[in-house]
């Protein structure tokens, strides 16, 4: 880092302290620039060249003459015997001048960086794609660095066989040219994509990791983009001729990297959340809350692998269902159908259930699975008693009319889980207790409510219940207890 040795001795403080320490030396003492012009000198030198005071030449059969240096740089002599203490002097200030100039330019630098990240980060909040920020980030990648061409590549599953490869995002010059997927583990780019690291190379053509292109490129900078420890992809920048790139260019290129991997990062997450909340809304209309929640969180303490479990089963069917369908055109038998199952599943959600399907005008739903779900009998029985509620205050009067539900309630230990083939599953429950709460459900009148007693049993104390008697279920050697709830 250059400095001028006139300017320093020039300084009102240094001069001072110079002009003083010259006067106390008993010889000639001359202090000149490195062309021999003079800066300062003594009494006793003024008098040995009064012609000339500042302009004189200094003879090269002058005194000993004292190099004043800025590393291996001359700035000037100290010319005389006695010159020593004052070329000692000077050389300490010369390298304070070199540490406040380099103090500065840290400072200057560190404000370039700092409000290059300032901009950087309040530009990318106003991007919502990744493609947006890539863009913008290479974009400024390009205006401080100096390049011909550039891109930023991430790293995605490509083809049938999802191997991982380096996808273009942004580009610009020739990296255009060159779109296909890149390949992770090979060249230059796959080495630094494999050790997460930032290199320069001035000759690439020399390197022997270097993979020919179909252009030319003499130099490059890059650095992995990398989030929470995992590489995500990298930044490239190249010049058709061999530069030098500094390290200055790539502390720059670092800074705007870990900005641009952020970015992509939360965007990256923002869309997979609003693909899975898309994905949720459209399964949520088929499959209970439960049972989608359950889909997604893969780490959460609900399975939906069978397994045997202690669930009450509900089954809710309208009576005369095809004699009804006969009086109206099918749109409008599908959109009463609709209005109906959504008043009813409302009801079965509110209480914790969980719709298994929909057979025809049938409605099938569990309690107590997937999840666990305490008291599940007594939310059976208040959901069959919300149901009939609700279906007699439906705002369309043709359905008050002529829509008539029976209700069978059941409970005990099922196998309930994923069952189906591997291109269909069908999360559902199969035993006994499916077999009678169905059988309950086609023996019940419309607005009636049977149950079993292991239903009755619990729940004896909590709603009034009538005996109906027993009942024959088919595959069961016993009959059947079934008792009606009174609401």
């Amino acid at each position: 880092m250059a400095t001028s040795l006139k300017r320093l001795v020039s300084k009102p403080e240094h001069r001072s302290l110079l002009a003083e320490m010259l006067q106390l030396i008993p010889q000639a003492v001359t202090i000149t620039d490195q062309e021999g012009k003079v800066l300062l000198e003594n009494k006793l030198a003024l008098e040995t060249n009064p012609s000339d005071k500042l302009l004189t030449k200094v003879s090269t059969q002058s005194p000993p003459k004292f190099p004043i240096q800025a590393e291996s740089d001359i700035l000037g002599w100290v010319i005389g015997e006695a010159g020593g203490s004052i070329a000692t002097l000077l050389n300490y200030l010369v390298v304070r001048e070199l540490e406040k100039k380099s103090l500065i330019a840290d400072t200057l630098e560190k404000y370039k960086e700092i409000n290059l990240l300032y901009r950087v980060s309040s530009e990318l909040g106003s991007y919502l794609n990744i493609e947006a920020i890539a863009g913008f980030v290479l974009s400024e990648a390009k205006r401080l660095i100096k390049s011909t061409s550039g891109c930023l590549l991430l790293i995605t599953p490509n083809g049938e066989d999802h191997e991982n490869k380096l996808k273009t995002i942004a580009a610009f010059g020739q990296e255009l040219i060159f779109n296909d997927p890149w390949e992770i583990n090979q060249g230059i780019i796959g080495d630094i994509i494999a050790h997460s690291s930032s290199e320069i190379i001035d000759n690439v053509l020399e390197d022997s990791r270097f993979i020919p292109r179909p252009y030319p490129i003499g130099s490059l900078i890059c650095n992995a983009l990398h989030v929470k420890g995992k590489v995500i992809g990298l930044i490239l920048l190249s010049h058709e001729s061999p530069i030098s790139y500094t390290a200055a260019d790539l502390k720059l290129l670092i800074a705007i990297s870990s900005q641009a991997a952020a970015a992509i990062d939360n965007t990256l997450l923002h869309e997979h959340k609003l693909q899975e909340e898309r994905i949720k809304t459209n399964l949520g209309r088929y499959v209970a809350s439960q049972v989608v929640d359950a889909i997604f969180d893969v780490e959460g303490d609900i399975s939906l692998a069978p397994v045997k479990k202690n669930v009450t089963i509900l089954f809710s069917d309208i009576r005369n269902f095809t004699t009804q369908c006969e009086l109206l055109a099918p749109e409008q038998i599908v959109e009463y159908l609709n209005g109906y199952f959504t008043a009813m599943v409302e009801e079965i959600f509110s209480y914790g259930g969980t719709v298994n399907k929909f057979v025809g005008d049938m409605i099938v739903a569990m309690f107590g699975a997937p999840s666990h779900l305490e008291n599940h009998e007594q939310r059976a029985i208040e959901t069959a008693i919300a149901m009939q509620q609700r279906l007699q205050h439906l705002p369309v009067d043709w359905i008050r009319e002529n829509f008539h539900t029976g209700i069978g309630i059941s409970s005990g230990e099922v196998v309930v889980g994923n069952v189906g083939s591997p291109q269909h599953m069908d999360y559902t429950a199969i035993g006994d207790e499916v077999n009678i709460a169905s059988r309950l459900q086609s023996l019940a009148k419309g607005g009636q409510i049977l149950v079993s007693r292991s239903i009755y049993e619990l729940n004896q104390d909590k709603f009034d219940f009538k005996s109906v008697g027993n009942l024959n279920v088919k595959g069961k050697h016993n009959a059947v207890e079934v008792f009606e709830v009174i609401y």
